[in-house]
């Protein structure tokens, strides 16, 4: 075979008669040999050469076989060539157990037959090629993997910034209003499915990051009560304009917790879209309540449908990445099968549970999400007392290089009535900055030339602590919120913004 006659052996051995028979025994089955009498110097010729494979003998004049071994395990230049013990003594199990332990990959006792002495090499031949192979293949899947995550991460910033733009300029047309019934339909539809759209962007974005344990949850207390409200309002028509009714049963006080108001926001919004996706007719119902006092208490979310159900030999990998009930050919239902591993892995990251039952296929089904509240002496004692009044007219910067996200959140802006300067790039940014003075500065970090970052450090340079600024990213990587308040920003926001969460942006300077 050609891989055996271009591979290389060394052969380690102090005694010279031995080692010119094993010499002689590989030279005559195609192998290129290299020898050493000692353990010193066969570490060197590993170094040096990176045989396939080393003959080794366990009993050395320096150090032992054992221990050459150990020292070529130990050394990452050296740790893949394949090693196999002989040794001129009867030798006991423990010391081939030993030796096989230590790193060794086979153990010959003399006296062998040369043609076991080649099978053993040949068998190590085939062991470190396909090592090799496997290596080679993990290396190409890390590289593939990286090169996704590179163009995940393009894609988003490119779906992002149309999408910003579009939800920009529905907010316009949302506060403007119409007249005529069949346009306000139409500046329905397009909302709806606007947000379905980006909210698909933010799912395929996030389940890899997601479950590799990459994203990092920004805390802070939150009313669990307010947050699903603002989902609410947003999916009601939703559910709604698909024909079912929509029954909620909220708490009148409020439930606060520890969480990432954006995450929980996708856990609420990914279970309500799957009753409504899974429910051709019948009711939504969705009851949020208090489970237990002080330490001990915890939210309880219950979200049941009477839609399809679920199958009994489908319920235990519901959550499951990909898994979906609807597995025929027309996939009426629509989504990608990632939105419950989503629900699943975010509920758990905010030390909280969730789980699914059904009674088969059209019983409905019911899925049942548990979160710790925080203690009485943690809850936020003046949370909502000091909300500004956004009607108040403010100075504001926008630093956008998208010309239509950029037109869109002008329009809004000055719809509510404040004093908007854009820019195009971060230069022309920095100008307009020093020469008005704004209150606020909405500064998109993926500027040409200039980027946000250095942006943000002229203004605090230039401006002052002051004013207040906002990042805004079709990137949403790992750290980039840290990256940006350490850059001098305020708030960090992923495109699309929606105007109501800009509207609390403006309400809270």
């Amino acid at each position: 075979m050609a891989e055996q006659r271009l591979a290389t052996v060394l052969n380690v051995n102090d005694d010279d008669a031995n080692r010119y028979l094993v010499n002689r025994i590989l030279e005559m089955s195609g192998y290129h040999v290299l020898e050493a009498a000692t353990g010193m110097a066969a570490l060197l010729m590993a170094e040096k050469h990176r045989p396939d494979v080393i003959v080794l003998d366990v009993k050395l004049p320096d150090i032992s076989g054992y221990e050459v071994c150990a020292r070529l395990r130990s050394n990452a230049s050296t740790a893949s060539i394949a090693v196999m013990h002989t040794s001129a003594t009867f030798v006991t199990p423990d010391k081939k157990v030993q030796g096989l332990e230590g790193g060794a990959d086979a153990y010959l006792t003399q006296p062998y037959e040369p043609s076991e002495l080649i099978a053993t090499v040949r068998s190590l031949l085939r062991l470190r090629h396909a090592e090799q192979q496997a290596r080679l293949r993990t290396d190409q899947l890390i590289e593939m993997d990286r090169r996704k995550d590179e163009f995940l991460a393009m894609l988003g910033h490119e779906l992002r910034n149309p999408l910003a733009a579009i939800m920009t300029s529905i907010g316009i047309l949302e506060r403007k209003g119409t007249a005529d019934t069949r346009e306000a339909r139409m500046h329905g539809i397009i909302q709806r499915q606007t947000h379905h759209l980006a909210r698909l962007v933010d799912d395929l974005l996030d389940v890899s990051r997601i479950t590799r344990g990459k994203v990092e949850l920004r805390k802070e207390p939150l009313d669990l009560v307010e947050s699903f409200q603002q989902v609410l309002s947003i999916l009601r028509p939703r559910v709604e304009g698909r024909g079912l009714k929509l029954e909620v049963r909220l708490p009148r006080t409020p439930l606060w917790m520890e969480a990432d108001a954006t995450r929980l926001e996708q856990v609420f919004t990914n279970l309500l879209d799957n009753a409504a996706k899974y429910t051709d007719q019948g009711t939504v119902t969705v009851d949020l309540f208090q489970e237990g006092v002080d330490g001990d208490a915890q939210a309880v979310l219950r979200v049941k449908d009477t839609g399809i159900g679920i199958p009994p030999e489908k319920l235990p990998g519901v959550f499951d990445l990909f898994s979906q009930v609807d597995t025929s050919l027309e996939r009426s239902r629509g989504g990608l099968g990632i939105g419950l591993t989503l629900v699943r892995t975010l509920v758990r990251m905010h030390g909280g549970s969730v789980e699914a039952t059904s009674e088969g296929y059209g019983a409905g089904s019911e899925f049942v999400v548990k979160l710790p509240l925080l203690p009485p002496e943690r809850v936020p004692r003046l949370a909502g007392a000091n909300v500004v009044d956004t009607r108040r007219a403010r100075r504001i910067l926008v630093v956008e290089d998208n010309a239509d996200a950029r037109q869109s959140m002008r329009d809004l802006l000055e719809l509510w009535g404040h004093q908007v300067a854009v820019a195009q790039d971060g230069v022309q940014g920095v100008a307009l900055a020093l020469e008005h003075a704004p209150d606020l500065a909405l500064v998109n970090i993926g500027l040409p030339g200039v980027d946000g970052y250095q942006v943000a450090a002229a203004l605090r340079a230039g401006v002052g602590q002051h004013l207040r600024l906002v990042a805004l990213t079709g990137h949403d990587e790992p750290g980039a919120y840290e990256q940006a308040l350490k850059a001098g920003f305020d708030l960090h926001l992923t495109k699309p913004v929606r105007p109501a969460d800009l509207d609390r942006v403006l309400s809270n300077l």
